[in-house]
């Protein structure tokens, strides 16, 4: 059995869908179960009319909301056909009428809480799911749509629900009873609801994490994670275009890639395949015939000591300074307190005796971060830095990594550096123009001689 989870662009047209109805059958014998994004959009699309509710703006929302219907439909008569297409629209006009309905309420009270955007966001891959088990049987291939709301328990915590796998993993008997009566289950990934069946969502990205959850929890041979990018890359081709594909990697450097920028994978996607022993992987719903990039639990040998160069914009860096905790204890704890209240995650941290940097990339907090923290520290700030992280298993054992990174970036106003809190991973933070640069010079310098058991 596989999970194979296609994104929004994947799903984006009537080509599109057409491509991976084809894609899907072409592994009907390996028993594929679907995960699916919202098409295109169609996420931020409905998170905008929801803002235009909260904004009184009736006419508008209602406007936006016509336009959803309308491009649902038209994907509908683009890959549909009779009884098929029928259902679809009746389907469409279900969704929406009641889409509508939130969303004048929404209007009305001058209100959107989190649980109501929850709801208001679930429409687009509840949507996706049933046209996309529609167009598997008109393709030939006998699908089921499955509302991922019965199947993902979750906590309460809206926009950004925990989900309870014990719970979780029990309801997955259902998906696999579709499976072995050779039916193609096809699932919405971001959307569960609470053991209440109140709608929740896993948060932006969460599409991929609703994969890992269901494979982990069906013991999948693979996880197969579809996008429109060819794998995981030696850097983002959108900052430096000479990147090469990395064919096999490991979890613990997957992870860390996802964590300091790298936009293929969710962060959270790998943790129920760790669990699991599942091999994930990443492969181009535009290129099937390519290889993708392997994620797998144990180190991949390699001769390159350097992976993947990752990145993250939007960096700001404090800077908090209290000559009074000179040979004292607890600064530390009592700066941390504060980031902790105001739930605000610390990426890169370099202490002195008197100082500490630190990185956020979250400022919706910091006001009140700031207040806190001038209670009884000097803090200043710097907005518009990065991020840039080298990660690969032979850092820990390859002498001189650092003075290799530093040395290729000696015309860069390195701001600061880190290394030992990951054995992956060595991170530095630059100004936000310098990044182009940054990794250009990185990039030249880890990755001259490729080891083709890795790269492509």
């Amino acid at each position: 059995m596989i999970v194979m989870k296609f994104g929004g662009s994947s799903l984006e047209s009537p080509d599109a869908i057409r491509r991976v109805c084809g894609i899907v059958a072409s592994r009907k014998e390996e028993h594929p179960v679907l995960v699916v994004s919202a098409h295109g959009s169609t996420t931020n699309r409905l998170l905008h009319a929801a803002q235009l509710a909260r904004s009184g703006k009736r006419a508008e929302m209602e406007a936006s909301v016509g336009e959803l219907s309308a491009y649902h439909r038209g994907l509908a008569d683009g890959v549909l056909t009779g009884d098929r297409r029928e259902r679809a629209h009746a389907d469409i006009d279900q969704h929406i009428a009641e889409l509508l309905e939130v969303l004048r309420g929404v209007t009305v009270l001058g209100e959107l809480t989190t649980r109501t955007a929850d709801t208001v966001a679930s429409y687009g891959e509840r949507l996706s799911s049933r046209m996309m088990a529609l167009a598997m049987e008109e393709t030939g291939v006998p699908a089921q749509a499955v509302d991922s709301r019965t199947i993902l328990v979750t906590d309460e915590r809206h926009t950004q629900a925990q989900p309870q796998l014990p719970a979780t993993y029990q309801r997955l008997a259902r998906v696999k009873a579709i499976v072995l009566d050779e039916v193609v289950p096809v699932l919405g990934g971001f959307i569960g609801a609470t053991e209440d069946g109140v709608t929740t969502t896993l948060g932006r990205g969460g599409s991929d994490y609703s994969a890992s959850i269901f494979g982990a929890g069906l013991d999948a041979d693979e996880i197969q994670i579809w996008t429109d990018v060819d794998g995981v890359l030696t850097t983002d081709p959108r900052v430096f275009d000479q990147v090469r594909l990395i064919r096999t990697i490991s979890y613990a450097e997957a992870a860390e890639l996802a964590y300091f920028g790298a936009k293929v994978l969710h962060p959270a996607t790998l943790l129920p395949a760790i669990q699991k022993s599942i091999p994930v992987r990443v492969l181009n719903s535009r290129k099937p015939d390519e290889e993708g990039t392997r994620i797998v639990k144990d180190s991949v040998p390699c001769r390159n000591p350097v992976k993947a160069i990752a990145c993250k914009r939007g960096i700001t860096v404090m800077n908090i300074h209290s000559s009074r905790m000179l040979m004292a204890y607890g600064f530390l704890r009592r700066i941390f307190e504060v980031f902790d209240r105001n739930e605000t995650p610390v990426d890169v941290v370099c202490t002195s005796e008197v100082s500490v940097s630190l990185t956020i990339d979250n400022t919706h907090r910091f006001p009140q971060i700031l207040e806190e923290l001038e209670r009884f520290s000097t803090v200043s700030s710097e907005g518009s830095q990065a991020i840039v992280a080298i990660v690969g298993d032979n850092l820990r054992y390859t002498p001189g990594v650092s003075a290799r990174a530093l040395s290729a970036l000696r015309e860069v106003n390195v701001r600061m550096i880190s290394q030992g809190a990951s054995l992956l991973n060595l991170s530095v933070v630059v100004p936000e123009p310098d990044l182009e640069r940054t990794i250009r010079g990185l990039h030249d310098e880890f990755f001259r001689e490729l080891d083709p058991e890795v790269f492509a």
